[in-house]
């Protein structure tokens, strides 16, 4: 009786529960946020949710409850846009957040009737991301503050980013593991970032996350999927192999001494890190890369043979890590730090503290700016005292005797810095007003710099710098007066940036951007699945479809061209012309690419290509022969038009009119408003004379002009526009015509013919169009 009773509290605890959840999925309904009906495609869906996710996006809608909104706009999508969940909310009417727990919920009901079974992880399962554990919510990401934050930041320290979902039953597995990792790497000073796929769905495809969960590195802007087994060593080495291989440098007896010598050179302070570890700490390579651009790394294991004379040259306690920094002299360091933890606070305190030599080499502007900051106000003014000298050992005794009084000098309102002017002319031709008086010596010059567009205020020691005791007391007296007169500085001038001196040559850097994108290709092709591949292999596949389409096409086109020229066309296909001909400079000023002008025979085969699909834009200007008249009008054609090879758009072409009269005179028809022709079917139809005429066929645009013979003594109206076509298309006998071969010289039909390819290259020729072209057969 009591088991009865203890069954009939669970059935009714079950049934509140069943009750419940579904009074709270009455009040979510998808389809009426999303606004669409039960029938809509998934293609409305998402038209419907990319409208809605516009308007409401939180970055651009300020309305206090726009979040809110979003949210049920995303999550409404997120189960429309599932086949699978959105049959489970048809039938059993549960939204997107109780939609696992009614299928669950129903299971259970089935076990309850069938054996009296009951799951006690019923109450406690994690269904969505907001019953999950809240460590994430400090590490989500938008794409706004990824975009002007994460990528920018990545440049100094590596990020593990996580992409996960709702309803992502794998990120529950990977959580424990997730979370002790974050926790650990952003002690060390990796960034964490997580990305919610279902509300930041432009950010998750921007990654190129395309399933959850999903965990990627970025380091200098670049993305870096994790493709291993999620456990903590696994993360870790990720994580140090996206750093460098180059940031640390292992240190023994025989090369620490051309280590710490390099600091001319790099213009760099040089840090040492002595533990008893065999592997460089994963803090100090991270360390080191959040560094790179001040200082050089070196790590010294002390329990290696070969380092004993490293730690007695330097009293080194082989029980404690050991940091020290050398700056310009490599005998004792600058500073030391000892600590049996090194936290990463108190490693950030110690190096940024030494950044820079203590008579650092400007060698290029963002080093000019860090060491010789703007003032902001009288109470915060920086003085940068700059030796202008030279290399070599010439000028050794001068940078020493400087580098002596500016260890001497250390105050924060003070910055010794040095320039070579072989390398920064620009810089020391501005402050050394009497170039003679200076050259081949040192000088001194105390600055301030007044804006970030260029300009200071300075003053130039009168005597250039020997090192005397007498310079380093001029010296010391005036920054003495400068501090309570800073009218001191009496001089301005405007300086230009300065030269980057270790930037690396081009094609040094062309050669590392090569190796990195060929890096990513290598990942891709073994890790990456088919969707990630596909930009990479639209890209290979469409450059061999060009390459071998372009090479089919031209050995079909060169074969065809073979054929259908006979042997003897060689002559007439390529007209030289002499390119000292007087008369051609003086009529165009247009550059000929060739020396030759390049005529084509117009055929059946190639009519096409050459007339009705040319391109938009091109013309193909063809001459009017017969076999009789070709040598001559070839020749004279060529003459005349080949000034006018240098443009690109325009063909040149010649038509057998043996062959196509008919053509010709089909397409003269649509010339009969600016010249009559007689009836076609006269008596002397077969024995008008078109040998001569030019015409300027468009084939994209369907018209033509047209160029007739030149007549003798005719030098106006009728050398060849498109609107004079008169007498010369003639009724009369041959022997009477004069157009005829025998009336006068075949080659003075073209005359002037260049001023009438002048006037069609202004646009100012009549054009006749025809509604399409006909065929030449």
């Amino acid at each position: 009786m009591q088991l009865g009773r203890a069954g009939l509290a669970w059935a009714a605890a079950l049934l509140l529960a069943a009750l419940g959840a579904q009074a709270a999925a009455g009040d979510f309904d998808p389809y009426r946020i999303l606004g669409v009906g039960r029938s809509s495609s998934q293609a409305d869906i998402k038209k419907a949710y990319k409208r809605l996710a516009r308007e409401w996006h939180p970055d651009k809608n300020k309305d206090p409850g726009a979040e809110d909104k979003f949210i049920q706009i995303s999550k409404a999508y997120e189960i429309l846009s599932n086949e699978e969940k959105r049959a489970n909310f048809d039938r059993y009417g549960d939204a997107g957040d109780s939609q696992g727990y009614s299928q669950h919920q129903h299971r259970q009901f089935h076990h309850f009737h069938e054996g009296f079974y009951f799951d006690e992880s019923f109450f406690h399962f994690p269904f969505n991301s907001e019953r999950r554990d809240s460590s994430d919510e400090k590490y989500l990401l938008h794409f706004s503050h990824y975009i002007n934050e994460i990528v920018p930041d990545s440049f100094k320290k590596p990020y593990l980013i996580k992409i996960t979902s709702d309803w992502c039953f794998s990120c529950i597995h990977i959580e424990p593991v997730w979370k002790e990792v974050a926790q650990e790497l952003e002690a060390l000073g990796v960034g964490i970032g997580v990305v919610h796929a279902g509300y930041e769905r432009r950010l998750a495809h921007h990654l190129g996350a395309h399933s959850t969960p999903s965990l990627l590195g970025l380091i200098n802007g670049k993305i870096t999927f994790f493709h291993n087994a999620v456990i903590r060593e696994n993360l870790r080495q990720f994580v140090e192999n996206l750093l460098p291989g180059n940031l640390v440098e292992k240190i023994t007896d025989k090369n620490y001494i051309r280590f710490l010598s390099n600091w001319k050179k790099e213009n760099k302070p040089h840090v040492l890190l002595f533990d008893h570890m065999p592997v460089v700490p994963l803090l100090y390579k991270l360390t080191a890369f959040a560094y790179r651009d001040y200082l050089s790394f070196g790590y010294v294991y002390v329990g290696l043979r070969g380092t004993e004379e490293l730690s007695s040259q330097y009293n080194i306690n082989v029980y404690t890590p050991t940091m020290m920094i050398f700056k310009e002299h490599i005998d004792k360091p600058a500073d030391v730090v000892q600590a049996r933890d090194m936290k990463k606070q108190l490693i950030d305190d110690f190096l940024s503290q030494n950044k820079f030599l203590m008579v650092a080499r400007l060698t290029n502007q963002r080093l000019f700016q860090e060491l010789c900051p703007v003032k902001k106000s009288h109470r915060q003014r920086k003085h940068c005292v700059v030796l202008l000298t030279g290399e070599g050992e010439k000028f050794a005794e001068a940078y020493e005797t400087f580098l002596a009084f500016a260890v001497a000098n250390t105050k924060d309102t003070l910055k010794f810095v040095h320039i070579y002017n072989d390398r920064q002319p620009e810089f020391a031709d501005a402050l050394l007003m009497d170039e003679e008086k200076y050259r081949g010596k040192s000088a001194v010059v105390i600055l301030e710099r007044r804006n970030n567009a260029g300009k200071i205020a300075y003053k130039t020691l009168e005597d250039a710098w020997q090192g005397s005791n007498e310079d380093n007391f001029i010296l010391l007296d005036l920054l003495d007066q400068l501090r309570t007169d800073p009218g001191l500085l009496s001089s301005e001038t405007v300086l230009a940036d300065l030269n980057d001196e270790l930037a690396p040559m081009f094609l040094i850097r062309w050669l590392y951007s090569m190796l990195d994108y060929i890096s990513d290709c290598w990942d891709s092709l073994f890790h990456s699945n088919w969707r990630e591949m596909m930009p990479l292999l639209s890209l290979l596949f469409s450059a061999l479809f060009i390459l071998f389409g372009t090479v089919i096409v031209q050995a079909f086109s060169d074969s065809s061209d073979t054929r259908d020229s006979p042997p003897s066309e060689k002559e007439e296909t390529a007209a030289k012309t002499e390119k000292n001909d007087a008369s051609f400079s003086k009529e165009s000023n247009r550059i000929p690419k060739k020396g030759f002008v390049e005529v084509t025979e117009l055929t059946d085969i190639n009519y096409n290509s050459n007339l009705v699909r040319l391109r938009p834009g091109h013309m193909n200007v063809v001459l009017i022969l017969s076999n009789s008249t070709k040598t001559a009008l070839l020749q004279k054609f060529a003459l005349e038009v080949y000034t006018f090879t240098g443009s690109s758009s325009l063909h040149f072409s010649f038509l057998s009119l043996d062959k196509h009269r008919e053509w010709l005179e089909y397409l003269l028809e649509f010339a009969q408003d600016a010249a009559p022709i007689p009836n076609q079917y006269d008596k002397h139809f077969l024995e008008r004379d078109y040998t001569g005429y030019v015409l300027a066929l468009n084939g994209h645009k369907k018209y033509f002009c047209l160029f007739k013979p030149h007549r003798s003594g005719d030098e106006g109206g009728t050398l060849g526009s498109c609107e004079d076509y008169d007498s010369s298309l003639h009724t009369e006998t041959r022997g009477k015509s004069s157009c005829s071969p025998g009336s006068r010289s075949i080659k003075n039909k073209l005359h002037k013919l260049s001023f009438w390819m002048e006037r069609l290259l202004e646009g100012s020729l009549q054009r006749f169009y025809i509604p399409s072209w006909p065929a030449l057969d």
